[in-house]
C-alpha cells in the first residue's frame, strides 16, 4: 500500500474476480439457437490458499490447484455480458479488447441441445481461463475442472427440466452430432439460464455456435460508456448486460479461533471498523496478494498479505491476531486487523459509501481499484452471505 496508484498491469495476476452473471441468463437462454441447426465451427481444445474454506484451513495452508498444477490465483468479476446469436467475429472480439478500460475478457460458445431427449442449453468454454469467471466456491474446486478439461460435463445447480443425473454415468448429448459423456458434477456457474458446461474440444463435436457470449472485466468506465462502446464496435445486434452489483454485509461477532482467512477478515473488520463490511478487506486481501501467495515484495517495495509499504506499516502496523511481539507485517493475522484499522481511519469508520470509497481510495490512488474492490467485495458477500 503506497502513495503512488499501482497500474493495471502490476496486479492483473492477482486480481481476484468472480462471474455473477445470473441477471443475464434470461438473455443469453433465449439467444442460444439450437446447435442441429447452427453448427459450430472447429474449436481448439482447451503457496498459500486463494480462498480458504469458512473453517477449518489455516491461513498458510496450501489452496486449490488450477488445472496445470499451478495455483488457482485470478479469480475475475465481469461487468458486461455480450450475448450475438450468430457469433463474434475474430474482427469483433479484437476490437472489443481494445476498448478503454477492458482489462480482461473471455469468449464462449454455445447453442441449444438436448441431453436423454430434454431441451438444454450448453456452452463450451476453455477450463482453465473460465474457471476464473465463475462462482468462488466453483473456481476452487479442482476436482470439477479436472472432470472439464478431460470431456466430462458439468450442470448448473440452478438449471431446471433436466434429467436425473448421476455423477460418473453416461448420457447421450445431441446437438449437430451425438456425443456420450461422463456427468461430472453440479455446480454454481453464474449465469442463469445455463444449463450445461463442456469443455472447448466437446463443444466442437456438439457444434456449438463459436463466441456466441463474451464476459468482458472493466471496473474503471461507467456501464453506460462501456456499453455504449461496444455498441460502436458490435452495432445493434448483440445484446449488452450490466452485471455490476451488491450492498455489502456487516460482521457483528468475531470469531474465538481464526482457522481461515474468511475468518480472518470477519474477525478483524469486527474489531477493528465494525461499520465497514468484512468483503472489503476480503477484497483487498485478494487482489493484493491473493490471500498470502504473492506476498512481495512488489515494485514499490510494499510487502505482505496485505501489501504495506514499509514506512506506512511503522505508522499502521499492529499486533492484532498473531503472537504478541512486534507487529508482523507478514503476518496475516497482523496485517489483516492493521488493513482494518487504516480503512477505519481514511473514511470507513462514516458506514457510508463514499466514506468507503474514500478509504480505499486512499489505500491506493486508483479510481480503477476502488471499482475493482467494490465489484469484488460484492461477490463476496453473494457467495459468503
Amino acid at each position: 500500500m503506497g502513495s503512488a496508484p499501482r497500474g493495471p498491469g502490476e496486479r492483473s495476476r492477482r486480481l481476484a474476480r468472480a462471474a455473477g452473471a445470473a441477471a443475464a441468463g434470461a438473455v443469453l437462454l433465449a439467444c442460444l439457437t439450437s446447435a442441429s441447426a447452427a453448427p459450430g465451427r472447429p474449436a481448439a481444445a482447451s503457496g498459500r490458499g486463494v480462498l480458504p474454506g469458512p473453517a477449518g484451513q489455516d491461513p498458510a495452508t496450501a489452496g486449490p490447484k488450477a488445472a496445470n498444477g499451478a495455483p488457482l490465483s485470478r479469480i475475475i468479476i465481469p461487468d458486461l455480458l455480450i450475448v450475438a446469436p450468430s457469433g463474434l467475429t475474430a474482427a469483433q472480439v479484437a476490437g472489443l479488447r481494445r476498448i478503454g478500460g477492458v482489462r480482461s475478457m473471455i469468449t464462449f460458445d454455445g447453442a441449444e441441445i438436448s441431453i436423454a431427449g430434454r431441451p438444454a442449453s450448453v456452452i463450451g468454454v476453455s477450463p482453465a481461463r473460465f474457471r476464473s469467471w465463475v462462482p468462488l466456491a466453483t473456481g476452487a474446486d479442482q476436482r470439477l475442472w479436472t472432470a472439464l478439461a478431460s470431456g466430462e460435463f458439468v450442470a448448473s445447480s440452478a438449471a431446471a427440466g433436466l434429467p436425473a443425473l448421476s455423477r460418473g454415468a453416461g448420457y447421450q448429448v445431441t446437438g449437430a452430432a451425438s456425443v456420450r459423456l461422463t456427468f461430472a458434477g453440479q455446480a454454481r456457474i453464474g449465469i442463469a439460464g445455463v444449463d450445461l458446461l463442456v469443455n472447448r474440444s466437446v463443444s466442437a463435436r456438439l457444434g456449438l455456435v463459436r463466441r456466441v457470449a463474451a464476459l468482458i472485466s472493466a471496473p474503471g468506465p461507467s456501464v453506460a460508456t462501456l456499453t455504449a462502446q461496444v455498441r460502436r464496435v458490435l452495432g445493434g445486434a448483440a445484446k449488452v448486460v450490466d452485471l455490476r452489483d451488491g450492498s455489502l454485509p456487516l460482521a457483528t461477532v468475531a470469531p474465538g479461533k481464526i482457522t481461515s482467512y474468511l475468518q480472518l477478515f470477519r474477525a478483524a473488520a469486527a474489531r477493528y471498523c465494525p461499520a465497514m463490511s468484512w468483503t472489503v478487506l476480503a477484497a483487498i486481501g485478494q487482489i493484493e496478494s491473493a490471500d498470502g501467495q504473492d506476498v512481495g515484495p512488489s515494485s514499490a517495495g510494499a510487502l505482505g498479505p496485505m501489501q504495506f509499504l514499509p514506512s506506512t506499516w511503522a505508522e499502521w502496523g499492529i499486533d492484532g491476531f498473531g503472537p504478541s511481539g512486534p507487529p508482523d507485517i507478514m503476518n496475516p493475522l497482523d496485517a489483516v486487523p492493521s488493513a482494518a484499522r487504516l480503512l477505519c481511519a481514511a473514511g470507513a469508520a462514516s458506514g457510508t459509501q463514499a466514506g468507503l470509497r474514500r478509504a480505499i481510495f486512499a489505500y491506493n490512488h486508483a479510481g480503477w481499484y476502488v471499482s475493482e474492490v467494490l465489484a469484488l467485495a460484492a461477490r463476496y458477500a453473494a457467495e459468503y452471505p
